[in-house]
């Protein structure tokens, strides 16, 4: 029962009341339990195969005496229910209702893992180091520690030489960031790498280091993680190994050390033409000619560089190399000079890893999008957000996907819709951080032609969604947190994110007054790429005179959703699952 005080003089009451069963959860409980009284495990093994789909593989009787078992004893503690070993309709629609017991979307590795990497999306952070925004925040280990709880496989640090030279920091470089050591960092990746998921782990590396610092990192690292660390067979790789291969494995991918010096020189004859420069390793941001290099302009200008940068760089082409960080090396990163066109060439005896900024990737979209198909299909493409992005805001990552980028750079600790889809691209395949591209990515025709993600396609499938009902809030939520004077007015809001002829957002009715809101409405979503489609999920709070109220979302990858009646946990705004609050929802493909 819940109080809302409306004036000094009363108040009213209202009761969090649980509403019956939908009609289709009792049709269904009435169609398979013989008495439409009880349901026993066979009863329920029948459903799940049959109504639920069976994740494609036959459902066993021991599977269904457990679900029973478990419900029965949750639910009922007198032990003449539990010997009944079958489930009453309440029972069956608890067991429908539960995120645990009927999840939407299996949580095993399914997908073939045993495939180059580039044959797969990749898990991927930006400036892994930072709590907050790009200027001011502390550098730290534990959104690193975040992040790869969370799943994630590519982990960024950029390195700096400390105040003495004589040590390696990780900070974002030239902003009030403050460091943090490299050691605590590498020492967290080591402990947590693996926490969440058996497959490798991408350390990309920005660095700004001497060869003697250099050399000093390829200790550090080295003797950090022994033989976690995975050292290539030779120089240059015709072929990425695969994440099967490299389970619990560290992988370190940077520029060469020659490369790098060069690029420095590069950068720093342009710096003394007054000219900016980025500090992410290698772009392009808009489409130069086939002969002019171009180097992406940055929010940090590069005359606040200080002189002893030039003396560094300097003293670095003085001494040699490090012979031992260029044998960390396992995927070489690179500019290749010119533009863009020759940056997205393949080559055929070495791969390599290519990063644009996200202006970059949709200008590649526009002019050379076949190009950048191609070049994924053997190579890896970074793609990192622009340096505008001061907050630690993200773009839209879907760009990225449908042409075939693996690794689709974002601010981890940041906000916002485009990282909640980035959440639901990595719910697939049991949440390993590793989702297996489709195969029209892949494909190359016998004209060497590949999918061109501006082609007009015909709906493949058509995915229906129903909403029945939401509850949980009442749990998770004080009683005045939407409405100090009443029970929460809620809606939901559903669609898809995907290819641009696929995007659309639904919404359903306000139910007014109401912890348990009952919809049952159902909208239908016609799907050209549907195994690039995420299914956005969003529940607000009406409010009439001011912003409605945000009451939890989540994502899901349609290519891994399962057909018939499941249950929906919904998240907060970073993307944590609420411990109660989710919906009953119903999805079917025709």
């Amino acid at each position: 029962m819940g109080n809302y005080r409306v004036c000094c003089c009363f108040t009213r009451k209202f009761k969090v009341t649980q509403p019956e069963p939908p009609s289709d959860v009792k049709e269904a409980f009435n169609r398979y339990s013989n008495d439409g009284v009880h349901m026993t495990a066979d009863h329920l093994r029948r459903f799940l195969e049959e109504y639920q789909g069976g994740d494609g593989h036959a459902v066993s009787i021991s599977d269904a005496e457990r679900i029973v078992e478990q419900i029965l004893h949750k639910r009922h503690h007198l032990a003449k229910f539990i010997h009944r070993k079958a489930l009453s309709l309440e029972d069956f629609h608890h067991f429908l209702f539960s995120t645990e017991l009927n999840p939407a979307i299996r949580s095993q590795v399914h997908q073939d893992m045993t495939a180059p990497l580039s044959h797969y999306f990749i898990y991927t952070g930006h400036n892994s180091y930072l709590t907050g925004n790009q200027l001011s925040s502390n550098c730290s280990e534990v959104p690193i520690i975040k992040a790869l709880k969370r799943g994630v496989r590519v982990i960024e640090l950029d390195l700096w030489p400390s105040s003495s030279k004589a040590n390696v920091h990780v900070l974002h470089g030239r902003t009030l960031t403050t460091p943090v050591e490299l050691m605590r960092c590498l020492k967290s990746i080591k402990e947590y790498a693996f926490t969440t998921s058996p497959y490798p782990v991408i350390i990309t590396l920005e660095d700004h280091l001497t060869p003697d610092l250099q050399a000093k990192v390829a200790q550090i690292v080295t003797e950090t993680f022994g033989s976690m660390l995975f050292f290539p067979e030779s120089e240059k790789l015709e072929e990425l190994p695969t994440p099967e291969s490299l389970k619990y494995k560290i992988l370190i991918s940077t520029k060469p050390p020659k490369e790098y010096l060069e690029t420095e020189d590069d950068k720093h004859c342009s710096l003394q033409k007054g000219k900016d420069s980025d500090d992410d390793d290698d772009t392009w941001s808009e489409e130069p000619s086939r002969d002019v290099s171009y180097e992406d302009k940055s929010f940090k200008s590069g005359s606040d560089r200080s002189d002893h940068d030039a003396e560094d760089l300097e003293q670095g082409k003085k001494s040699p190399s490090s012979p031992a960080y260029k044998r960390l090396i396992a995927i070489h990163a690179g500019k290749p000079k010119g533009g863009l066109k020759d940056a997205l060439k393949v080559e055929k005896d070495k791969v390599r890893r290519l990063s644009l900024s996200e202006q970059a990737l949709e200008k590649a979209a526009e002019n050379h999008e076949e190009d950048v198909v191609r070049f994924t299909q053997k190579n890896i493409l970074r793609i990192y957000p622009k340096g505008t992005r001061i907050t630690s805001s993200n773009y839209k990552p879907l760009v990225g996907w449908l042409h075939g980028s693996q690794m689709v750079a974002f601010n981890m600790q940041g906000y916002g819709r485009s990282l909640w889809l980035m959440h639901g691209m990595f719910r697939a395949n049991g949440g390993c951080g590793y989702v297996k591209k489709p195969d029209f990515l892949m494909r190359r025709g016998p004209k060497n032609e590949v999918f061109n993600p501006k082609a007009k396609l015909p709906a493949k499938k058509t995915l229906k969604v129903k909403i029945y009902m939401g509850d949980g809030w009442h749990l998770d939520f004080k009683k005045t947190h939407f409405d100090t004077y009443s029970p929460p007015d809620f809606y939901t809001r559903v669609g898809i994110a995907g290819a641009p002829v696929d995007k659309k957002m639904r919404k359903t009715k306000i139910k007014e007054d109401d912890w348990t809101p009952v919809w049952n409405e159902e909208f239908t979503f016609p799907l050209t790429v549907p195994e690039l489609a995420l299914l956005r999920i969003e529940v607000r709070e009406y409010n009439m005179s001011e912003k409605n109220d945000f009451a939890g979302q989540t994502c899901l990858p349609v290519s891994e959703l399962r057909p018939g009646i499941h249950a929906i946990p919904l998240c907060n705004r970073k993307g944590d699952q609420y411990t109660s609050a989710r919906l009953l929802m119903r999805f079917e493909f025709i």
